[in-house]
């Protein structure tokens, strides 16, 4: 297993915004958070797609890295994920072919199959390995909580909208593995149809980027993942129940590249730092009622201040709704937090940890990964 030093910390932004705050000043603080992780040694900074949030304001993962690549100089940039569900690959070659040109060799281009169609469920690889679980913990102590049922989700009115806004009426996605498959032989320039005719994209076609794959499970995405021999990005953040069989059934399909010769996988937590655990506690008083809002389906709301977040009264329902989430979050001082991601770290054999951090205050949330960061490097 690698050592500290030699496990990069990327970071996850979802462009939040505060509450009180607007989607211009979110966007701003992205980009100085940027500036500063770039500073500290992050090695790569990431922007999510989101839809239909009012506290989110990254919705378009393309542009939010052009402002962002003008402002920075050596951090990769890149998007962490491009919904394939409703783009094609051509759009998405395009896209990334534009970033390339301006600031080539850059970019990471990290795929996700949000809002996809639902995939056939073929068997996927066996893995060599199966990190047992025993009691919600893995050997080394990694809280594994009981699987999160979508299914409510994904029956409300609120995701029907979104589906209907996002594609074109009448639209159908195109099958995952097939769009991953375009979206490669589209970059490498080796793209044709059935009778011949090629497509080559201009700008696109050779753009050096890092194509990612992202992935909550060890389903269509860790297969295609890892039968392509990409790079790999486990949720841990969203999806702290399938982290492992996710990084394992990547690891299973994988099959040597011209690009890796072996497997490669980041792993996502949420975090956040202060000098001490109660502050740190304190200032992810939030977080719990702003995973309430996306878990029932109203939209991410404006992140709260502690203040606001304690006016809440939860119910039994709203707990259970966000306890994989709230009991997965690392919280506290810089040392425990390592701690605790060095225990992610070895438990899913991840490369490199992708950071995410909420807070209220901009300055707090700066100030949790200059933390992390230096605790990190005395590692």
């Amino acid at each position: 297993m690698a050592t500290t030093a030699r496990t990069p910390l990327a970071v996850l932004d979802l462009v939040p915004v505060p509450s009180g705050s607007t989607p211009g000043q979110a966007l701003c603080n992205s980009v100085d958070l940027a500036q500063r992780t770039e500073r500290l040694g992050y090695t790569r900074y990431w922007f999510a797609e989101h839809h239909l949030n009012p506290g989110v304001a990254g919705t378009s993962p393309a542009v939010v890295l052009a402002l962002t690549a003008a402002a920075t100089s050596t951090i990769r940039l890149g998007s962490g994920a491009v919904q394939l569900g409703h783009r094609t690959a051509l759009s998405t070659v395009e896209e990334f072919g534009l970033l390339d040109a301006l600031h080539p060799g850059r970019f990471d281009l990290g795929l996700g199959r949000s809002g996809g169609r639902a995939e056939p469920t073929t068997p996927a690889p066996v893995p060599e390995q199966v990190t047992p679980v025993v009691d919600g913990r893995t050997p080394n102590g990694l809280r594994i909580p009981a699987r999160f049922s979508v299914a409510n989700l994904l029956r409300s009115p609120r995701f029907a909208l979104h589906r209907k806004l996002l594609q074109q009426p009448g639209a159908e996605s195109q099958p995952y593995d097939e769009q991953i498959a375009d979206i490669l032989a589209l970059l490498a320039g080796t793209y044709a149809t059935e009778g011949g005719v090629e497509a080559h994209i201009v700008p696109g076609e050779g753009a050096d980027l890092q194509v990612w794959i992202l992935g909550s499970s060890a389903g269509i995405s860790a297969q295609v993942g890892g039968a392509n021999g990409l790079r790999f990005a486990a949720n841990y953040h969203v999806s702290p129940a399938t982290v492992l069989e996710a990084a394992e059934g990547y690891r299973a399909a994988f099959k040597p590249s011209a690009e890796l010769d072996r497997p490669y996988v980041s792993v996502s937590a949420d975090v956040v730092v202060a000098e001490d655990d109660a502050t740190a506690r304190e200032l992810a008083t939030g977080y719990g009622l702003w995973v309430r809002s996306i878990r029932s389906g109203e939209g991410a709301i404006q992140f709260p201040t502690p203040e606001e977040a304690r006016a809440h009264r939860w119910s039994a329902a709203d707990r259970e709704l966000v306890a994989d989430r709230t009991e997965t979050q690392f919280v506290g001082s810089p040392e425990s937090v390592a701690d605790q991601l060095e225990v992610l770290r070895d438990a899913t054999g991840a490369d490199e940890l992708l950071i995410t951090t909420i807070t209220h205050d901009h300055a707090d949330r700066v100030h949790s990964y200059e933390l992390l960061a230096e605790e990190w490097a005395r590692r």
